[in-house]
């Protein structure tokens, strides 16, 4: 294997290992989500089930350590600066949604983490397109589901306004 090849599975490895990181902090908050105080709450009808969050996350954090690793593999230029700055805020981002929802119990607080957090995705996934549109397109999936994820806490904000 030669000295190229394995920096490479090296840095896959490295943003395998941040990945998995932020995905273990969000987790601390989030196993057991459905405590009292959540199960209480007045949820949309489309709420997934409890055994679909594992399934896409683990899908999209296999995504986005691919993704970020594709970007760091293209050679060093301005713009793949800025989309591998934008991998790091959008993965603290989302480490941070969690503990804000469910340990702080501030649906409002993660709420603006997770507008941040997409504004963090669509943000490198067009700085990524310069780089290497694969790598752009690997994060599609995941704006989606955030998408999805916001309208959902901002519901749960709506139909619970004792929590604003």
């Amino acid at each position: 294997m030669s000295k190229t090849s394995k920096a490479s599975l090296l840095a896959l490895a490295g943003f395998g290992l941040a990945t998995a990181g932020a995905a273990w902090y969000g987790s601390r908050y989030s196993r057991g989500n459905r405590d009292e105080w959540y199960r209480s709450l007045r949820k949309p009808s489309f709420t997934p089930p409890d055994k679909v969050f594992p399934v896409a996350w683990t899908t999209l954090y296999v995504l986005i350590a691919y993704s970020g690793w594709r970007v760091w593999s293209a050679a060093p230029s301005p713009h793949r600066d800025k989309a591998l700055r934008l991998w790091i805020s959008q993965l603290a981002a989302n480490a941070q949604w969690s503990k804000l929802f469910f340990k702080q119990r501030s649906p409002v607080l993660a709420l603006a983490d997770i507008f941040a957090l997409e504004g963090s995705i669509i943000g490198y996934i067009a700085a990524a397109h310069k780089v290497d549109r694969t790598a752009a397109y690997a994060f599609v999936p995941y704006a989606a589901w955030v998408a999805f994820a916001t309208v959902l806490n901002a519901e749960i904000l709506r139909l619970n306004p004792d929590l604003q």
